[in-house]
């Protein structure tokens, strides 16, 4: 298979990480509704298994609602074992993958705490496992399969934080780290026809931002409606799929309302976000150097 026979998308196996809630939720919600196969990850078995509100179930539940398969894996990214054991299933039931989305992601409380970063919790680390480490983890593990699809694609959820000062230097840290990880994948991958991205969210409409304009509508209230839905990542995660010229953006840092123009796509209201870049900073670039 090559990048012009692609999998029709109803076809597809996909895992998303990492979707309970939040951007992995709207992820998985709209590469289900293409009638793709989702495994949706997290470790939210039942309502008030965390503060915010959705489980793995539910996720899996609106995916079949929408047309696709759910497949809810209760599964604590932090824990290699229970990766491994992810897509030893997977290998078992399908035999490949066709897209990975690494979104799994802790975020501690006081992230978004004012001041430097030696005055919030040292739990703020606790990104670099599961938002760092985690995402190196996954794709080691589904390596193999997304190789036995012939031209599969890996998408690192990240955000402007990798290119300019957000949430302090753990989170750039982690951000910084999965666009270089997609950079360097991509040279690994591309002999076999898998394409790597990362791709820079805006700011989206979760059920945690929710909750945070609720609660300081002075400090937040004018970025509300610039915010994306959680789905319009998932959409342009499923047109990149789609692409044949998909090769093209491999190991890219991508934003996702400006790739998502490019190919079309548009909110679940109809609407094309516009791209913070002008106010927030141009994705890295990297050299074309590889040093064995």
């Amino acid at each position: 298979m090559t990048g012009l026979d692609l999998r029709p998308a109803a076809e597809r196996v996909v895992v998303v990480t990492g979707a309970s809630r939040g951007a992995g939720k709207g992820i998985a919600l709209a590469l289900g509704e293409t009638g793709a196969t989702v495994y949706v990850t997290g470790r939210s078995r039942n309502e008030g298994d965390a503060p915010l509100p959705g489980t793995v179930g539910a996720t899996a539940e609106e995916i079949d609602r929408r047309g696709g398969r759910g497949v809810p894996v209760i599964c604590d990214h932090s824990d290699d074992v229970q990766v491994a054991a992810l897509f030893d299933r997977i290998r078992q039931e399908h035999g490949l993958v066709d897209v990975l989305v690494n979104n799994a992601y802790v975020v501690p409380d006081h992230l978004a705490d004012k001041g430097p970063f030696w005055e919030k919790p040292l739990a703020l680390q606790d990104q670099f496992d599961v938002g760092l480490r985690s995402t190196y983890v996954a794709s080691h593990h589904a390596a193999p399969l997304l190789v036995a699809s012939g031209a599969g694609l890996v998408v690192n959820t990240s955000s402007f934080g990798g290119g300019c000062y957000m949430h302090g230097p753990a989170y750039g840290a982690v951000k910084a780290g999965v666009d270089k990880m997609a950079h360097d994948m991509a040279v690994d991958f591309r002999p076999h026809d898998v394409a790597v991205v990362s791709i820079w969210m805006g700011l989206l409409r979760t059920e945690r931002t929710a909750a945070a304009f609720d609660a300081d509508p002075e400090r937040y209230g004018a970025m509300t409606a610039l915010a994306e839905s959680p789905e319009f990542t998932g959409r342009v995660i499923a047109a990149l799929a789609d692409a044949p010229e998909r090769m093209t953006w491999s190991g890219q840092i991508l934003v996702g309302a400006e790739i998502g123009s490019a190919l079309g796509v548009t909110d679940v209201d109809g609407s094309v976000p516009t791209s913070p870049r002008g106010f927030l900073g141009n994705p890295t670039t990297w050299n074309s150097a590889v040093v064995d």
